[in-house]
């Protein structure tokens, strides 16, 4: 990185990045009470916000959202007339998985191999130690050019929705000119990369009831219809021979247009195995984010051990479906248990409920905003140019934000780059996309403050 004042302030700053990110992480901090204790949320709130007062912030606040969780607020005066600008990011994260498949503790950031390993470390701790960087690099260059509010959410990982809710009961509190959620990441390591769709996803639990209860497999089966047969046989149905998902009415043959993912380099970041093919058609960039895709995420089944010698009674199955944008999420979930429920064999009785919905998002990549972001990654990234890719996941609080300010700009950047491993063990962040996002962040700040006054 080219010598620059914000550039060097921000590699001095990196030591006590790493300790601030290690206190961070150390909160078990997933938003799920019957497994974790709440008191381990409360304490990464109560940090998040003692950082914010620590930097000047006024108006610190706990918010009690409507999910059982807190989100932390916090706002930072700008120069008079100049924009607001609103950071995102959250401090829950996914439960560690299997805790003993982890070659360091989850909750205890470690370095190794020149990277930050700790649950939490990418997505999204590090998002908001991204954002104490840029802001702390600007006071010691002169000041922060614009107004900044910062909403760090407690139960993102969870999509239960409560700060959704609560932005749109509060529509004020969070109203600025642009919006950045530090919630995404760099399509690979060191290639600076905005956000610009998201898939949006619902989810539908199944239920295959066919018999008052279990059989015994040897008087009965042959005749007795199996309900986890069924469930199995419906399930199928989602998927064509190439695995490509096939619902009913859904439409599944969009192209993206745009940067190309290589297909070796898909299956080397998805860890694919030797000799295993991809599943669908197209490109690997209009499977991820141009067309819909369909994923089991759950079966209720007894387990292989222990299971004993029965017809299946009931069985049921979570089912994701992720939507690209301009596809509707409402009609796509009605399309989705239509396809539930006229696929389901032998008659048997099938209920399909929803239990959670997101919309796709798309940004204005035209925007100053992104103008402004593209030339500060130029200076943190040399030699690089910003680039706009899609993600296959869902941050339902951008549509939120995007419904309630219609005329706010939203860029979506962030630290989780595949090999960051975000949600499976073994989760890190790169020090050194830490260091440049900060860079990027705190020079958008100044060129976005510049392109208001123009």
């Amino acid at each position: 990185m080219p010598s620059h004042p914000i550039a060097e302030t921000v590699a001095a700053l990196m030591p006590r990045a790493k300790s601030e990110l290690a206190e961070l992480v150390a909160f078990r901090s997933v938003a799920d009470w019957a497994q974790f204790p709440k008191s381990e949320s409360e304490g990464a709130a109560n940090w998040v916000a003692a950082a914010l007062r620590a930097e000047g912030f006024v108006d610190v606040a706990l918010l009690d959202t409507p999910d059982d969780t807190q989100s932390v607020y916090g706002y930072l005066p700008g120069p008079e007339g100049a924009p607001t600008v609103l950071l995102y990011a959250h401090y829950d994260v996914q439960p560690p998985l299997d805790e003993a498949a982890w070659i360091s503790p989850p909750f205890e950031l470690t370095e190794r191999d020149g990277r930050w390993y700790g649950r939490g470390a990418a997505d999204c701790k590090g998002g908001f130690i991204m954002h104490l960087l840029a802001l702390r690099a600007l006071k010691a260059n002169g000041g922060v050019p614009v107004g900044i509010k910062v909403i760090v959410e407690g139960s993102e990982e969870m999509g239960t929705g409560g700060l959704q809710q609560y932005a749109e009961a509060h529509p004020e509190l969070l109203t600025a000119d642009s919006i950045v959620i530090g919630d995404a990441g760099n399509f690979r390591l060191g290639l600076p990369t905005v956000t610009a769709t998201l898939r949006g996803m619902t989810l539908v639990r199944v239920q295959v009831d066919t018999l008052e209860g279990n059989l015994h497999s040897g008087m009965f089966g042959g005749a007795a219809p199996d309900a986890l047969a069924a469930l199995i046989r419906v399930l199928d149905s989602l998927r064509s021979e190439d695995g490509s998902t096939t619902v009913d009415g859904l439409a599944a043959g969009a192209e993206w247009d745009g940067l190309q993912y290589p297909e070796e380099q898909f299956r080397t970041d998805a860890r694919v195995l030797d000799g295993v093919d991809l599943i669908g058609d197209g490109s690997v960039s209009d499977r991820l984010w141009s067309r819909p895709a369909v994923t089991v995420l759950g079966i209720d089944c007894p387990p292989v051990v222990g299971a004993t010698p029965s017809v299946h009674a009931s069985a049921r199955a979570l089912v994701s479906l992720r939507v690209p944008p301009g596809m509707d999420t409402v009609e796509a979930n009605k399309l989705l248990v239509a396809h539930l429920e006229s696929n389901t064999p032998w008659n048997a009785r099938v209920t399909a409920e929803q239990v959670g919905q997101g919309q796709p998002f798309l940004a204005d990549t035209a925007s100053p905003a992104y103008a402004s972001m593209s030339a500060a990654m130029k200076v943190a990234y040399p030699g690089e140019e910003m680039q706009a890719a899609g993600m296959g996941g869902s941050i339902p609080l951008c549509n939120t934000l995007q419904g309630l300010y219609p005329e706010a700009e939203i860029l979506l950047i962030g630290l989780s780059e595949p090999e960051a491993q975000i949600h499976a063990v073994n989760e890190s962040v790169s020090p050194q996309e830490l260091e440049r996002l900060s860079v990027a962040e705190a020079l958008f700040l100044v060129n976005y403050a510049a392109s208001k006054q123009v």
